[in-house]
């Protein structure tokens, strides 16, 4: 499916952009600069992360998560930030996507109350299942989520730790609303520079912390 055509995420330095008068350059550097000035948090959490050229892949700019997570207190940035954008909004339940939707998924879920829903590849959860395929650029996957747990009607979100096609958010939002779940936004730390405007995925907006780089500074 064409995801750039249906997707729509709302990222932290848009929103920012929004609550101020708009800047006077253009592109990446003074998105970074108002978002940085509405909140230094963000800074922080883009200068934590790594690049990695040509990884897993020829052509392939990795930004590599793992260096943030060396770095406690900018990892409680991160996950304080979705806090603050999500405490007070019923969320019942978050899922996240195997496997890095694991790291900031559960600590999300304990800091707004709500359950925590592992989302994984098939064959990795043990009892019924519901399953949801997608097409991948050479392939198709899959992923699973256990019966029951979602109550019909429970308001959710879905994490995951970067948003570059939109395949895999968009699975995950018909699986859930297969079990019957109310998905209200998709949460991700990292989005590709396309996603900084106001996008959705599948009808649900996404909401992104920072862009993704092309290289380290």
């Amino acid at each position: 499916m064409g995801e750039e055509a249906s997707c729509n995420a709302v990222s932290v330095m848009e929103a920012a952009k929004q609550q101020q008068p708009p800047p006077k350059e253009n592109g990446l550097a003074a998105a970074g600069e108002a978002a940085a000035a509405a909140d230094p948090r963000l800074q922080g959490i883009s200068d934590s992360i790594r690049v990695v050229p040509h990884f897993p892949k020829e052509g392939i700019m990795f930004n590599d998560i793992t260096t943030l997570l060396l770095r406690p207190g900018v990892f409680k940035d991160a996950v304080d930030l979705f806090d603050e954008r999500y405490r007070g909004m019923g969320i019942d339940a978050v899922a996240g996507i195997e496997a890095r939707g694991f790291i900031f998924g559960p600590a999300i879920a304990l800091a707004i109350g709500a359950k925590f829903i592992p989302l994984r590849k098939p064959r990795k959860l043990p009892g019924e299942v519901i399953s949801e395929k997608y097409v991948l650029e050479y392939g198709t996957d899959c992923l699973e989520m256990h019966v029951g747990a979602i109550v019909p009607a429970e308001r959710v979100i879905i994490v995951d730790d970067l948003v570059a096609t939109g395949g895999t958010l968009c699975a995950a939002i018909r699986l859930l609303e297969r079990a019957g779940a109310d998905v209200v936004e998709c949460a991700c730390l990292i989005g590709l520079p396309k996603f900084k405007n106001l996008y959705k995925l599948n009808g649900k907006p996404v909401y992104v912390l920072v862009e993704s780089r092309e290289s380290d500074k």
